[in-house]
């Protein structure tokens, strides 16, 4: 199946309830989809009302969104050689999966908004030994994910084996807590 016909990720969708309803100001949900690719979740997205900055270094692949129009804005980025393109831009969502650069972890974590959602998922180790990435590089170390968002609340952290295709995963479900204003406590549906 060719990337670009790929359905959303499980993961992502099963936490959609996570999602903001509302931006926290009334206006737009902003989300991120960082190393984007075609856009599979970019497009998720923006059926759900989000106005999404699509993220990828391959600008053929941006271009394949051109149809979604003002609803997203294509970034072409090299996420890996040059500075992070987002200065101190926050999101309402945070979406990233297949993508590890380690430096940028700090960096994601901190493009999360109050109130918003990270979601996240990658391969880990033991992943080498059924297929691609296989490079330590691009291989999450147990509990690895989890420590990067250690500021944020997690509700949501899976580290191990999926089949079909066969793949070593971590994945994490975590939001910036904003300040609530009645005393209640935040409800997180699961």
């Amino acid at each position: 199946m060719p990337h670009a016909d790929l359905p959303p990720s499980p993961w992502i969708t099963r936490f959609e309830a996570l999602l903001p309803s509302r931006a926290p100001d009334g206006g737009l949900r902003r989300a991120l989809d960082l190393a984007c690719g075609h856009g599979r979740h970019v497009r998720w997205l923006v059926a759900r009302g989000w106005h999404v900055t699509a993220v990828d270094r391959d600008t053929a692949a941006l271009t394949t969104l051109a149809d979604l129009g003002a609803a997203v804005r294509p970034l072409p980025a090299d996420l890996e050689n040059a500075p992070w393109p987002l200065a101190d831009e926050r999101f309402d969502a945070v979406v990233v999966t297949h993508y590890l650069w380690r430096p940028l972890l700090p960096r994601i974590v901190q493009a999360v908004a109050p109130g918003g959602v990270l979601l996240y998922e990658t391969f880990a180790q033991g992943n080498e030994t059924v297929g691609k990435p296989s490079r330590p590089d691009f291989l999450l170390a147990p509990g690895e994910l989890l420590r990067a968002c250690a500021e944020l609340r997690v509700i949501a952290y899976e580290d191990g084996f999926l089949s079909r295709p066969d793949r070593f995963v971590q994945r994490i479900a975590a939001v910036r807590e904003a300040t609530t204003t009645n005393g209640a406590p935040p409800r997180y549906p699961l």
